[in-house]
């Protein structure tokens, strides 16, 4: 009789609930779990927000000091070997910096959809919040306490009395239990719009930051450009500067031939193992830029055009944008993918039979020492790095261990 008494009280709970709301069958162990999940989210959203003001401080202090950088480079100027490397590092640290700053951009954009997502969810819940409690109070309204007290009153026992008196506080904990819901949602709400906003700042931040690099990179790009020109075309200090540009050519030289006789000792070690080697087809060479604005220095004897000395230029010049792609011409191996004060950022590659190119002054490399490439794979980006005054690729082609024509394995 007790149990078919207790069974007869929740079920007029649960029957009445209903009225009120279509997860009527929501239990005391559920609503607990609701409510704890719902403040976690608190908790989560306001972790979240004081770690994107966090990011967003970070962003307003991470910009380049482009005049403590000028102001360093000044003391170096009198050493131009030493003055392209320092400029030439600050420049890559600014590109890097770029670089993150994009990938933050790309990350915040889907940070943003995402707390948007969470935002509508959050405002149509709120929505249903509302009508159901809408409909509760014009029940309420309609029938009034009396009616609870009328149900009290007409208990035909002092059980039947108990079972309503527990029927009636099942209905007060439900209401106050949806209330509590109501306000939790309301804070997550606006926690929602105020991570949103954070958001929306760091974005603008970090677009703000990238053209503000963008900028300090041209800067110093353009500095380095007039220095060097002014360099070797002062007068005073003009056969100095022939001395060093002859210093350049020959460690560019000894590097390279550094690096033939290395991969000649790699062969041999590999023949005498019986092991495959890399070798030259005779097939026509893959032109290495994906665009170019025009030739501006070819092959052979030429006037220095700042030095104003005719001095033989090992390779072909191509003027083309910061960023295009260079090409390698031919299948190969990378035997070097490194920098140096001359060169700059440069790619050495070795196509067998003692053939190799070499692609001089680039903003960036894209391949490693080892890398096995095919040709017109994309090997790296033009620039102006090293003894350079202007992006464009300097591309030379080394057989035997001399320089030789480009225009022998191109077709123009």
């Amino acid at each position: 009789m007790k149990k078919k008494v207790l069974w007869i009280s929740l079920t007029l709970c649960l029957v009445v609930t209903s009225l009120f709301s279509q997860e009527v069958s929501a239990t005391a162990t559920k609503t607990t779990a609701t409510k704890a999940t719902t403040t976690q989210s608190i908790k989560d959203k306001e972790n979240q927000i004081t770690k994107a003001e966090k990011e967003k401080e970070t962003l307003k202090n991470g910009l380049t000091n482009l005049q403590k950088i000028k102001e360093e480079l000044e003391t170096k100027k009198k050493d131009l070997k030493s003055y392209v490397q320092q400029l030439d590092s600050n420049l890559s640290d600014i590109e890097q910096n770029i670089v993150e700053l994009k990938a933050r951009i790309t990350a915040k954009e889907e940070e943003i959809t995402l707390t948007e997502a969470e935002l509508a969810t959050a405002l149509e819940t709120e929505e249903n919040q509302k009508e159901s409690m809408i409909t509760r109070i014009r029940l309420m309204y309609e029938k009034g306490d009396a009616s609870m007290l009328d149900m009290l009153l007409k208990a035909e026992s002092f059980s039947d009395f108990l079972n309503r008196a527990d029927y009636v506080e099942c209905i007060m904990a439900y209401d106050h239990t949806k209330w509590e819901e109501y306000i939790a949602n309301r804070e997550f709400v606006e926690l929602c719009k105020e991570e949103l906003e954070l958001e929306k700042q760091i974005l603008d931040q970090a677009k703000y930051n990238v053209e503000l690099e963008q900028s300090n990179l041209e800067a110093l790009i353009e500095q380095k450009n007039k220095d060097i020109t002014a360099y070797e075309t002062d007068i005073s200090s003009k056969e100095q500067a022939i001395k060093e540009y002859e210093q350049a050519i020959a460690d560019q030289d000894a590097e390279i031939k550094a690096l033939e006789a290395a991969i000649l000792e790699e062969k041999k070690a590999l023949l005498a193992q019986n092991g495959s080697v890399i070798t030259y087809d005779g097939g026509t060479f893959k032109f290495p830029l994906a665009s170019y604005t025009r030739m501006s220095d070819d092959y052979g004897m030429r006037m220095h055009p700042t030095l104003h000395v005719e001095k033989f230029h090992n390779g072909v010049d191509f003027a083309a944008p910061k960023g295009t792609a260079i090409y390698a011409a031919y299948d190969g191996k990378v035997v070097a993918a490194t920098y140096s004060s001359s060169m700059g950022n440069y790619v050495m590659i070795d196509h067998g039979d003692s053939l190799y190119t070499i692609y001089m002054h680039a903003s960036a490399l894209y391949v490693s020492k080892g890398d096995l490439v095919a040709r017109g794979e994309t090997i790296a980006a033009v620039g102006t790095t090293g003894r350079s005054t202007g992006n464009h690729l300097h591309f030379g082609v080394r057989k035997d261990g001399e320089y030789v024509s480009p225009w022998n394995y191109l077709s123009e």
